[in-house]
This record gives structure tokens, C-alpha cells and sequence, in this order.
């Protein structure tokens, strides 16, 4: 079942509550319903942090902490999704967002330099973040809404693929109890 899977690299959430630096949402953290492994709070975790790792913006696990709470959906896989965008793929995953936003305002969209610096990014920020917002937004909405679709028939087929196997099991054992 995808619930003792997911049980099995989940933190606990005594663990986080001691953590000096996360003190102060103890409260946050302890609420048990942020918590619970069921297939509508994994499938909405997964859509507010799928939606969270698309936006452009700094605290992004913040964001998706505070959408979790907003949604009542499981803490620990909202905030872990973000790191969907790290270091390594958030240049690509956001100029994807930009193309994407240039093309759905009709608007050419400019070449990425060979060497891609934060000052060219500063000097052209004004005329990039319009296209960039509309591309990570509708990313995120059209990300989101699959991450949640995927995880619903995920856990559905794991679920009736687990009631088909232990019916062979229970079909097995009366089968053997019946021959002498």
C-alpha cells in the first residue's frame, strides 16, 4: 500500500517539533491532520507542492508549508516536493516557464545568452517577469492538477492490485484447507 511506503521516509513529526530552528511552528508541525497519509492528502500535497516548486519566487517551502496548512493535506510531502526545483534544474525549469509565458502572450521570446549570468538576468528582469509569472503560473496549475490526477489513480491501482492479491491468498488457503 503507497502508505506504509511513503511512512517509511517520512520524519516523524516529535522529530521536527524538537529541531531548535523549527520551534516556533511547533504548533503547525504538531497538528495531526497535516499528517495523515490518505489518498486525498498525499494526492493534494503533491498538487500544492508541485504548484509551490513552479512559482519564481524565494521561500518557496514557506509557501507550500502555509498551502498545506490551507488545504489540510500532508506537511512533509508539500514541503519535500519543492526541491523539485533545486539549484540544478530551477534555471531550466524556470526558462521553460518563460517560453511558456512568451508564447501564451504572444510575445518573441528572447535567447537565452551562451553564458548565462545573473547580471544579464538583472539588466532584463523588467522585460522578462510579465511572460515568466504567466508561464509559472499556468505551469503550476496544469503541474499541480496532474501530480494530483497521478497520484489518485496511483494509489487507486495499488489499493484494488492489494485487494486482488490477498483474494488469490484467501482463495489459495481455502483451496489447501479443502484437500485432505
Amino acid at each position: 500500500m503507497p502508505r506504509r511506503f511513503l511512512q517509511r521516509y517520512m520524519p516523524h513529526p516529535d522529530t521536527l517539533r524538537r529541531q531548535r530552528s523549527l520551534r516556533f511552528m511547533g504548533h503547525l508541525i504538531g497538528n495531526p491532520s497535516l499528517w495523515v497519509l490518505s489518498r486525498r492528502s498525499v494526492a493534494n500535497a503533491f498538487s500544492v507542492g508541485l504548484f509551490s516548486a513552479m512559482l519564481p519566487v524565494p521561500f518557496q517551502m514557506v509557501v507550500a508549508a502555509f498551502g498545506a496548512w490551507l488545504t489540510r493535506c500532508n506537511l512533509p510531502l508539500s514541503v519535500g516536493l519543492v526541491w523539485i526545483t533545486n539549484p540544478l534544474t530551477m534555471p531550466l525549469i524556470f526558462y521553460g516557464n518563460y517560453r511558456l509565458g512568451a508564447w501564451l502572450m504572444d510575445i518573441p521570446a528572447r535567447q537565452a545568452p551562451s553564458r548565462l549570468s545573473t547580471r544579464w538576468v538583472a539588466e532584463q528582469l523588467a522585460e522578462l517577469l510579465p511572460a515568466l509569472a504567466v508561464g509559472s503560473v499556468v505551469s503550476a496549475l496544469v503541474i499541480a492538477f496532474l501530480g494530483n490526477v497521478a497520484i489518485r489513480l496511483v494509489w487507486r491501482w495499488q489499493v484494488s492490485r492489494s485487494w486482488r492479491q490477498r483474494s488469490r491468498r484467501r482463495h489459495r488457503r481455502r483451496g489447501r484447507e479443502q484437500d485432505p
